[in-house]
């Protein structure tokens, strides 16, 4: 930092960490690891805990220490709480719009490297995790379907490899690929960029013998059309992919 190292030499002060936006704090231990990394003589106290509430104007956090260190890592520090406080909200606020009636669950559309922290902000918000990577659970997705040349030869396929170690999921286009579905038994059923109406046929189809996600392009607005509907999972690229950075600000006291 060849400003704050012109400008300070030893000299030490105290920061604190303010919310400017109301909503579900994450982000703390990576927040002062920063800091720590850059210098461990740092002293930092949190005053609330990631998951909880936060509203604007309350101080989350003090600094001590030197002040050339604490502007060192600042921004960096920022970005990841205030990165990652935002995708915590924003699951949150879907969360609580399904009254836990129906799970939100994240996608694999994440920062490269920022994976496992952004998935972490989805749980402290109140959603479920889906996928870690390729390796934890079987999901048929359009391009293998096509690939196989249908829905059934893939299953076989992946059956034939694993037996029974990983749960199937099957992501479906239309009500005939739901039916093709239900004849391979898989375990869930994804519903991809289906029309209200299809997801009504489509869950009655199905009726308890797969689990029902359903998924494409859903946000804030739209999702109000979902809840009322025989579902047991939406999952939502936005949590992660375009998510707005929570608000915070570090001054000095």
């Amino acid at each position: 930092d060849v400003t704050s190292e012109a400008i300070f030499n030893n000299q030490e002060a105290s920061f604190i960490l303010l919310a400017k936006d109301n909503g579900i704090l994450c982000g703390s231990n990576i927040f002062s690891d920063t800091f720590k990394t850059i210098d461990k003589n740092l002293k930092i106290k949190f005053y609330f805990k990631d998951k909880d509430f936060i509203k604007k104007g309350y101080i989350i956090a003090q600094i001590k220490g030197r002040v050339s260190s604490i502007l060192k890592g600042e921004r960096t520090a920022l970005n990841f709480i205030s990165h990652l406080s935002g995708i915590a909200t924003k699951a949150n606020n879907f969360v609580n719009l399904t009254k836990n009636k129906i799970k939100i669950l994240d996608t694999r559309k994440t920062i490269p490297n920022m994976r496992t922290l952004q998935k972490y902000a989805v749980y402290c918000g109140g959603g479920t995790n889906h996928r870690m990577g390729l390796f934890d659970m079987i999901l048929i997705k359009d391009n293998h379907i096509d690939a196989a040349e249908g829905i059934k030869n893939a299953v076989i396929k992946v059956r034939e490899k694993w037996g029974k170690k990983y749960k199937i999921e099957v992501e479906t286009r239309n009500l005939n690929e739901v039916k093709e579905a239900l004849t391979c038994k898989v375990d869930r059923i994804m519903l991809d960029n289906m029309t209200i109406n299809e997801i009504i046929k489509a869950s009655e189809m199905i009726n308890k013998k797969a689990e029902i996600e359903v998924s494409g392009n859903i946000n804030l607005k739209n999702i109000k059309k979902l809840l009322k509907l025989k579902i047991d999972f939406i999952s939502i690229g936005e949590l992660t992919h375009s998510v707005k950075a929570f608000d915070f600000s570090l001054k000095e006291e």
